[in-house]
């Protein structure tokens, strides 16, 4: 299929894109289906759920804070990840990150 996109409207274009982006998009969506429906295929061969192989929704533990605002003790840290602003100001006000230690 051959398509002289010099010879369509601009309106013409947009509703190609609009219908190419619409086909890829529900390719892809079966290409999904067809994938999952294999994979739960190939697990109930050997006897199991597709679940049982990948793990479900992984329920992650929230990290105790390791150190609280001594001007405000509802703001905390566990350590991980970005400083807080509080956690750098104190820091370049002198303070040690022991100092805030819970």
């Amino acid at each position: 299929m051959k398509i002289d996109l010099t010879k369509l409207t601009d309106k013409e274009l947009e509703k190609l894109r609009t219908d190419v982006d619409r086909a890829l998009k529900a390719r892809g969506t079966q290409r999904l289906a067809d994938a999952r429906k294999a994979a739960e295929a190939a697990a109930k061969k050997y006897g199991y759920a597709l679940g049982d192989l990948v793990g479900g929704a992984r329920k992650t533990k929230k990290s105790a804070p390791k150190y609280r605002n001594p001007a405000d003790a509802s703001m905390t840290w566990t350590g991980r990840g970005r400083q807080p602003g509080w956690i750098k100001d104190a820091l370049k006000a002198g303070k040690k990150l022991e100092d805030m230690a819970i």
